[in-house]
Formats: structure tokens, C-alpha cells, sequence
């Protein structure tokens, strides 16, 4: 379960690095990223909005227009950091894991700075190549709060 605690912590560091691409390698082929609107009350990533709701696809099209110069969001660049409480293992069987990790979240750009809290659900699946994300669940404590502001990935 060590492996899996480590794969939470890498990926919010890489995050916090701005390494894109690495962060992305993280994710399996079927992975889900998935902010709900209603936090911890949504059920159902499909039955309700949502703040993010991306397949692997619309994940590589967020991670190349973070990577693009010319993306206007992004002058200046938007910058995180993340500060996270010890994952909680909730589930392992059969080559899955569910881990539970509290979390604080920071964004910054230019003068604006947005501060998020709330609690991570990794949903892991060990590969060949070790474990890999097949669904991020970002329970935001307010996720109203989120909206207008969030360029990066919580």
C-alpha cells in the first residue's frame, strides 16, 4: 500500500512542478479526473454540472494548452501547491486501491492567490508498469468557491 500513498504524493508534486506531462503519465488509458459542482453530496459524475468532469483526452488537451505559450490564461502563469495530510487506504482488492488524502490546495497567479480545501478519492489500478490513477475524485470543502477561479489541476 506504501507504492500507492507514494503515487498521491508524487503526483501532487509533480503538480506543484508544473510537470505536466510526467503528471499525466500517472493516469491509466480509462482514468476519469473529476471535480463535482455539489462536492461530497454529488453521487454521479454524470447526473449533475460539474467543475471538471475529463477522460484522458480532455486531460491531454488541458495539459497542452497549460504547455502552450500562447494559451492568454496563462500570462501570467498560474502556479500551485499542494499540502497534503497522510492518505487513508478505504479499499484494496483485486489489483485496486482507493485512497482518501485531505488536502489543502494553493493557486497562484500574478497577484491572485486562491486557497482550496477538501479531500482527494484515488481510485488506483496496478499495472504492469506499477500503480496507475484511474479516477481522481477532488471533494472540494466549497466548491463554489472554485469556479471562477482554477486554472491548473487540484
Amino acid at each position: 500500500m506504501n507504492d500507492a500513498i507514494d503515487l498521491v504524493v508524487r503526483e501532487a508534486a509533480l503538480l506543484d512542478a508544473r510537470r505536466f506531462d510526467d503528471w499525466l503519465a500517472l493516469y491509466d488509458a480509462e482514468c476519469l479526473y473529476w471535480v463535482p459542482l455539489l462536492g461530497a453530496a454529488q453521487a454521479d459524475p454524470r447526473s449533475h454540472n460539474a467543475i471538471a468532469c475529463e477522460d484522458r483526452l480532455l486531460l491531454q488537451l488541458r495539459v497542452d494548452r497549460l504547455k502552450n505559450p500562447r494559451a492568454h490564461s496563462q500570462h501570467p502563469a498560474s502556479h500551485c501547491q499542494h499540502v497534503l495530510q497522510r492518505s487513508v487506504p478505504e479499499a484494496e482488492e483485486d489489483g485496486e486501491a482507493v485512497l482518501r488524502t485531505p488536502f489543502i490546495y494553493i493557486e497562484a497567479r500574478g497577484e491572485s492567490q486562491v486557497l482550496l480545501t477538501g479531500s482527494y478519492r484515488h481510485r488506483l489500478v496496478r499495472t504492469e508498469d506499477g500503480w496507475r490513477i484511474r479516477e481522481k475524485r477532488v471533494d472540494l470543502l466549497n466548491p463554489g468557491q472554485a469556479l471562477p477561479a482554477i486554472q491548473l489541476f487540484i
